[in-house]
Formats: structure tokens, sequence, C-alpha cells
């Protein structure tokens, strides 16, 4: 078991007056079956009232609402939380390779996964490259989404600040540099063109043990393989998601789920920063 404690940070300063804005941010870890959140504590500067709702994908949002002019605003949250060892994941011995592909085929499989089925603007792959990685169909299903993790890996370099979170996948592929979201969205955008359903994970990234991460937020994959479950891939690092991973909430893409929506009435130059510490006791 992992005792964590997380501290996500926003500062941001403007150059005139801000006389009204409305924020949002989807930061707070959830509690799913390896992890527990036991607290969480939010502040922002000059009093202003905190709000939490559930999103669409049943998430928990923290919205902020100014009325009074300012030209700085700090948000701040602190969370700690349980997270326990993720055992490693191999194909279920009761289901041939043939049982995996008939499954993804069944109508009921289809339409019940259908949001994450379908290319959005994000994971829309170019026509040239849609038989970019083909599944073998003489393996599971788990190690071709394995091989399609080492695959998009090898094909992009991380390169933090490279790109933006929604930058369109034929530019990615241009480049074949970019961020955590780059890497998540190529590897939707093949594991759905093969039928397989695939989400985009929004979270944060323990980075203690030599693994890349985004200074802000990190973002990783969950696939549903049939017999199996959903499972979390990280093609940033070539692992599967383990202990190292604290997920905040999933969608289609980067845009079901960022860490921050705003709405500003103000002019003028701004300037942002954004901070996240990550650590744990054993």
């Amino acid at each position: 078991m992992f005792n964590y404690t997380i501290k996500y940070t926003t500062e941001n300063t403007y150059e005139n007056p801000v006389f009204e804005s409305y924020w949002q941010f989807m930061v707070t870890p959830e509690t799913n079956s390896s992890q527990d959140l036991i607290s969480s504590s939010y502040s922002v500067s000059d009093d202003n009232s905190i709000e939490k709702s559930i999103n669409g994908y049943n998430f928990e949002t923290t919205r902020i609402h100014t009325k009074k002019p300012f030209n700085n605003l700090t948000f701040e949250a602190i969370f700690k939380l349980n997270k326990s060892e993720i055992s490693p994941i191999e194909p279920n011995p009761e289901f041939t390779v043939e049982d995996d592909y008939k499954a993804i085929e069944v109508l009921d499989f289809k339409v019940d996964f259908e949001a994450f089925l379908n290319a959005t603007e994000l994971t829309a792959l170019p026509k040239v490259a849609v038989k970019l990685f083909e599944f073998e169909t003489s393996k599971h299903i788990l190690d071709n989404v394995k091989q399609l993790n080492t695959w998009v890996y090898d094909l992009i370099t991380f390169k933090a600040g490279e790109t933006t979170e929604d930058m369109l996948l034929e530019t990615v592929l241009e480049k074949k540099e970019g961020v955590s979201s780059d890497f998540v969205h190529l590897f939707c955008a093949i594991a759905r063109v093969n039928k397989v359903p695939a989400r985009y994970v929004s979270g944060y990234l323990h980075q203690g043990d030599g693994f890349f991460g985004d200074s802000e937020m990190y973002a990783w994959a969950e696939v549903y393989i049939p017999n199996l479950g959903w499972i979390g891939f990280d093609p940033g690092n070539n692992i599967l998601a383990d202990h190292n991973h604290i997920k905040v909430a999933h969608g289609r893409d980067y845009k079901d789920c960022p860490p921050l929506k705003q709405i500003m009435y103000a002019y003028g130059e701004q300037e942002s920063k954004f901070a996240v510490e990550v650590n744990y006791e054993q």
C-alpha cells in the first residue's frame, strides 16, 4: 500500500483587472478499486467561494465564480489517498484468442462502448495513417495492445511544452514529438480503429521512478479488453498503469476531462503558473 500526498497549485496574474470569471477544476482523484481518496482540501485567494459538482462522466469538479475585480488569483488543492499495487495482467486462460475477437463483433458490445469506439476530433487519424498499426488476429487483444503501447512510445519523442493538448493527430504524426496527451490520443485512435474501446485518462504521475511526465497533469489510456475489463496503459513510458498513476477522470479525449476550464471578462496580457507535487510513503 502507498500513502500519497498530492498538491496542485495554479497562480494566474493579469495585466488589467478581471471583473468577473468562472473556473472549473477537475483535479480531484477518484476512489476506485486500486485507490481510496482519504481527504481533500481547497483554498482560493480573496476568500472566493468554492462549490463542487459532478460532470457527465460522474467525476467531481470544483467550481469558482469570482464577482470582485482582481489582478491575481491563486488556487490550491491538497489530496491524501491510499494506492494499492496493481497485479500483472495476463490473458484470461478460460478464453481463446477467437473468443476475444468474437466478443468485440457482438452488437451489444458495440452499443455499450460506442462512446469509446468512435473517433473524435482529437483522435481522428489522417486517411493515410488509418492502417499504421493493425492488430494480428492470431494474438490475444491484450498482447496486441501491449505491442501498440510500445509502438506509440517508439514513434513519438517526449518533449515537454512541444505541443498543446488539443493538437490534431496529423500534426503529431508530422512532428513525432509531444506530451502525454499526444501519446494517448494516438494510442486511443489506433485502438478504436481496431475495434477496441479506448478512453483518455487524466491524473497524476509519480515520477520518482524515472518516468517521463508533464509538469502539470498527466495522461494515459484505458482499454476495454473482453474477459478482462478496463486496463490502463501508459504509452508515454511504455508501461501498464501501476501504483504511480493516480486517476482523476476519463473521457473520449482531452476535451472531456481538462484540469481547468475558465471564462474571463478581462483584457490585456496574463500569466499562468501551474505546479504539481506528488509524494508517497510505502
